[in-house]
């Protein structure tokens, strides 16, 4: 099977392994975690109780979610998060504290695993979307437990959480319209590298590259929209109302010179975008709204997106427990390891997914002999093992854009030495649990794949595939591609 579509065949792993260029703003969630992670471990640390760490990390965690929000949008996204990271944590500390069985705690996680899943694709959450909370709640199921321990424990989370809420929204009061300048900005940006490629008069193919530059751009335009419709409405006249609106302009001249190039100047498109960034005034245009399109349409009821994701629920059910018993069977201490390698594989289609599955093995491959590297360092003390943590934390975030694998070689070692905060252990036998589970978490959860296709993704792929000839008749040009659950993008998918 070809695994990277637009690749060479000679080199089938080149797209796969392909390092991107950096996100714009990878500095913001790497930050971000570490300042939301390290005051409660250290608070841990000097009450001699790091083993209460999972918890708190539970709650830190909800920091790495919605850095491209607006911080109307932000604020709810991340409430949202942190109730469904507090909700699948309870659900799993309870089930941990009723029953030993682990082929039942394998069947719960499973179930979580694809409540997870499909919820944060249906909301559209974005990166890391269900992993982290897969993550989470699997490690819970296995984390001894009393009932009597369970509010404590989720209160723990919370407080984090609470914490987590805190650092996400605190930029705004800096920048309090930042997320929607950066949109904009990068509208006007990607608007003017398409005129610069000769606009409508140039050459057009599927793959050329005045035909990537529309794309791109529509697709930069429809986030700028997107970005300020999250933002609500303008409101007032004023200070804010009036940086809404006059980035609204901005936004419609971006449109006006994707649908006439020729008219359109690109070194004042990128005078615009720079203008924009930063907290300086908006830079004011003729209003030309009145020949722009609205906003956004009306947004989709939440239960009309989950039907069509039935099948994605299925398979990951079916990936991740078959995935959690195979690693039962094969005697491993910690079958959510390969639980979670499941839950992360699922992708749009299936090249995409079986390219994942190559992302996760080489990262978690890479990312072992990182941990046995760090291993001497952390096991000199537990302020040694916080700081080699907070430090992965912030190298995970600042790599992961790059490509899924890269972070990965950051979180392998992180998740490994959290295991060690109630304790130190045995270095070669997490190592050997941890490829096993990986390796078996992959193969399994490929399976589960080819085993439940995605009818809807194959609607999607003819609709593409009849795409150009319909456009060839009509006259139009190739926007960007219908709803590809971008959710789950290699940009920031975490372990």
């Amino acid at each position: 099977m070809k695994l990277v579509m637009g690749t060479s065949s000679r080199h089938p792993l080149a797209g796969v392994l392909r390092l991107g260029r950096p996100s714009d703003i990878w500095f913001k969630p790497a930050l971000s975690v570490v300042v939301s992670v390290a005051p409660p471990n250290v608070a841990l640390l000097l009450l001699g109780r790091l083993d209460l760490a999972m918890y708190t990390m539970a709650g830190s965690l909800c920091a790495l979610y919605a850095h491209n929000r607006p911080y109307a949008a932000r604020a709810r996204a991340l409430a949202w998060v942190a109730l469904g990271m507090l909700g699948g944590l309870a659900t799993a500390l309870v089930a941990a504290s009723l029953t030993s069985s682990a082929v039942v705690l394998v069947t719960v996680g499973a179930a979580l695993a694809a409540v997870q899943k499909v919820l944060c694709d249906a909301t559209r959450i974005g990166p890391p979307g269900n992993v982290v909370l897969t993550f989470i709640s699997s490690a819970a199921l296995f984390a001894p437990q009393s009932f009597v321990q369970i509010p404590g424990h989720v209160g723990l989370a919370a407080t984090a959480a609470a914490w987590a809420w805190l650092v996400g929204m605190a930029p705004g009061l800096l920048r309090p319209h930042g997320p929607e300048r950066r949109a904009t900005a990068g509208a006007l940006h990607a608007a003017a590298a398409y005129v610069e490629t000769g606009g409508a008069g140039a050459p057009s193919g599927p793959g050329d590259h005045h035909t990537r530059a529309h794309a791109t751009a529509a697709a930069a335009v429809h986030a700028a929209r997107l970005a300020l419709h999250s933002a609500g409405r303008p409101g007032r006249p004023g200070r804010a109302g009036g940086t809404r609106r006059a980035l609204e302009r901005l936004v419609v001249r971006a449109e006006v010179a994707l649908a006439a190039p020729a008219d359109a100047d690109p070194a004042l498109l990128r005078t615009w975008a720079r203008q924009v960034r930063g907290t300086r005034p908006v830079p004011e245009v003729d209003d030309l709204a009145h020949i722009g399109t609205e906003l956004t349409s009306p947004a989709t009821p939440l239960w009309h997106r989950l039907a069509p994701l039935t099948p994605l629920a299925v398979r990951t059910a079916l990936g991740c427990a078959l995935a959690g018993y195979a690693s039962l069977a094969l005697g491993i201490g910690r079958p959510y390891w390969a639980l979670v390698t499941a839950a992360c594989l699922y992708q749009a289609n299936l090249s995409l997914t079986c390219g994942r599955g190559v992302q996760r093995v080489i990262g978690n491959l890479l990312g072992v002999l990182l941990f046995a590297a760090l291993v001497p360092l952390a096991h000199t003390g537990e302020i040694a093992l916080v700081v080699c943590c907070l430090a992965l934390n912030f190298g995970a975030e600042a790599l992961i854009s790059r490509n899924y694998w890269l972070g990965s070689v950051c979180v392998t070692p992180m998740a490994l030495l959290i295991t060690e905060f109630a304790g130190f252990q045995e270095p070669g036998r997490l190592i050997t649990e941890r490829v096993v589970d990986t390796l078996v978490g992959a193969l399994v959860g490929l399976v589960a794949a080819v085993a439940v296709p995605d009818r809807r993704w194959q609607r999607v792929v003819r609709a593409e595939r009849s795409r150009p000839r319909t456009l060839a008749a009509t006259g139009r040009s190739q926007g960007p591609r219908p709803d590809q659950r971008t959710g789950d993008t290699t940009e920031g998918v975490r372990p």
